[in-house]
């Protein structure tokens, strides 16, 4: 997916970006980069691949080589950036997190006009920040050229933007499915997706953008350029896996919420008597262990962790491009604690079940370390749609879902028209969708926490949260 960091301020911004950009890793896994502006050296920028290296390694020596008040860092999981581009507009860096799925009726439809050209990437692909620069340039102001560019593009775009004159801009997409903040200290700005940041490095939290606001941030004032639009579509799967821990959304806290939610799933199981006699609780981990606590503590059984996950050497499983690597380091990380899994019953709370792959290994791990039972609970519904509005996984076509894979075997096609269904536990198909995934996984039970469980967990109303991947409503 990814995510970004900007400050303006009286002081050197590059080392609070340097900084403020890694906390935002967890987000990417494929590119770093980091502009800054000073008065005598103008724009500078560094983009570096960081597959197989985390963002610090490659910048460490950044504060040597880059200067200036005003600086932005982008974590991207796609296209290398931030961009310099020249424009009508001024010259300026830009990042966007977001996704572009009419990318290649907007290209045509630019150059048909323009007669002009894009950089073109590896396969002839184009950099979707400079899409979104290209759309900007058409209108006479960078807040008329963002509302524009945010208008015509069919998915999302938030959009930071570092100007030549030492400002910067931001502004969130228009619904609001991705967070944007900005963070105040005695002598200037932060704008960052993920709050913790703007907290560690000495910001208080002074504005959580409204859905397609866009500000103008010097190191004395914040200007509004654009208000708030009046709908908001957060993404619910934020809370329940993609966001940090401490950080805080729409002003709840993604671990607080994790622990609700876990709760909440504790709840549905005890009134439906299921998975009794079990002995241990536990997370797989890591996004899942914060709601399998939850779990433990309303049912009153004993959380435990029954392996540890080895992460010195690995620390993130999903680094290696392909997935049969990525499914081997996984494998290689898991240690089993014995005698918290030799004739044990078990349950396990993840935080989303996508392919199950990984999954299947973990839990032919724990039987083949002596555990008599394996059950499993998962934090969110079951994810029938692949996202169309964020990058959140590589490449996950919808028939690569476990949910979609499973529907197809059991009822081909004619099992897509009843989706609802599939998701609803309670129904025959959704009970048959459980019992054919229990079979292919190896669980001993299976159950989704439900839309209106997680909706209840986060604390918002639906209305105001995006839950297309769970039930395809956009």
């Amino acid at each position: 997916m990814g995510g970004f960091f900007g400050v303006v301020c009286k002081h050197d911004a590059v080392s609070d970006v340097f900084f403020g950009t890694d906390y935002h890793s967890h987000l990417g896994t494929r590119r770093g980069g980091m502009a800054a502006y000073d008065e005598q050296l103008g724009l500078q920028r560094e983009i570096h691949n960081i597959q197989n290296s985390p963002f610090r390694t490659k910048f460490d020596d950044v504060s040597e080589n880059m200067q200036g008040h005003a600086a932005i860092g982008c974590i991207s999981d796609y296209d290398p950036q931030p961009l310099m581009i020249r424009s009508s507009l001024g010259t300026y860096a830009i990042c966007v997190i977001g996704k572009i799925n009419n990318a290649g009726t907007i290209i045509d439809q630019y150059l048909s006009f323009t007669h002009g050209h894009f950089n073109t990437m590896n396969g002839g692909l184009i950099n979707s920040t400079e899409i979104v620069a290209a759309l900007m340039g058409q209108k006479s102001t960078i807040e008329d050229g963002i509302r524009f560019a945010q208008e015509t593009i069919d998915g999302t775009a938030s959009i930071l933007i570092l100007k030549d004159d030492g400002s910067i801009i931001a502004a969130r997409d228009r619904l609001g499915r991705l967070p944007v903040l900005i963070g105040k200290c005695e002598d200037g700005y932060c704008v960052t997706f993920e709050s913790f940041a703007a907290h560690k490095l000495g910001y208080d939290i002074e504005k959580e953008l409204g859905p397609g606001e866009i500000v103008r941030l010097t190191s004395d004032k914040m200007e509004q350029l654009a208000k708030p639009l009046k709908d908001m579509r957060i993404c619910a799967f934020l809370w329940s896996y993609y966001g940090y821990p401490t950080s805080t959304y729409e002003g709840i806290n993604v671990e607080v919420m994790r622990n609700r939610n876990g709760g909440i799933m504790a709840e549905s199981d005890m009134e439906n008597k299921n998975a009794e006699d079990i002995d241990y609780v536990g997370g797989v981990p890591d996004s899942g262990t914060p709601h399998a606590i939850g779990y433990a503590n309303k049912c009153h059984i004993p959380f435990a962790r029954p392996f540890i996950k080895y992460t010195p050497t690995w620390a993130r499983s999903f680094t290696p491009t392909h997935q049969n690597e990525r499914n081997k380091i996984a494998k290689m990380k898991q240690i089993a604690v014995h005698d918290l899994i030799q004739d044990k019953n078990l349950l396990f709370v993840d935080d989303s079940i996508v392919r199950g792959t990984q999954l299947k290994e973990t839990v032919d791990f724990l039987y083949d370390n002596g555990a008599k039972s394996v059950h499993m609970r998962s934090a969110c519904p079951p994810i029938m749609y692949s996202c169309k509005y964020l990058n959140f996984s590589r490449g996950t076509s919808e028939m690569e879902l476990i949910t979609r894979k499973t529907i197809m075997e059991l009822e081909g096609e004619e099992g897509f028209k009843h989706i609802e269904e599939y998701s609803d536990g309670t129904t025959e198909r959704g009970k048959n969708l459980r019992k054919a995934i229990c079979e292919k996984l190896h669980f001993k039970s299976l159950e989704f926490q439900s839309i209106d469980g997680i909706v209840k967990a986060i604390g918002i109303d639906k209305c105001k949260l995006c839950t297309y991947c769970w039930d395809g409503r956009e």
